[in-house]
């Protein structure tokens, strides 16, 4: 039996660069269907949201769960942001969301 060493939270670009060191035909049935989920959801690179994450952190507020949760789902309207930041079950200003979205944008301008 494997022991946990470390926990640590992960977004799914960063779950796809892990993925992508093994070959498809080599994966157990549950990578298989991991790597198929981050190859559809996945919107991203590993650099961009790494810097999203921090981003989100530092100019945002958000803990570190909440920016991995923004980056991979990487909402694109102020009614997405407070759709699923209702369950942290704290009070998002409507300029945080605001920051929050443009800073998404801005991801995908790049």
């Amino acid at each position: 039996m494997t022991k946990i060493t470390k926990k640590e939270v992960v977004t799914l670009p960063d779950v796809k660069e892990i993925l992508e060191i093994k070959q498809v035909d080599e994966m157990d049935q549950i990578q298989r269907w991991t790597h198929d989920y981050v190859n559809k959801f996945s919107k991203i690179t590993r650099k961009q949201a790494q810097k999203l994450v921090r981003e989100l952190i530092n100019e945002c507020g958000l803990t570190e769960d909440e920016a991995v949760e923004v980056v991979n789902i990487l909402p694109s309207s102020l009614e997405e942001i407070r759709a699923f930041t209702f369950g942290w079950k704290k009070l998002i200003l409507t300029s945080t969301s605001e920051s929050i979205l443009q800073k998404i944008r801005s991801v995908h301008e790049t």
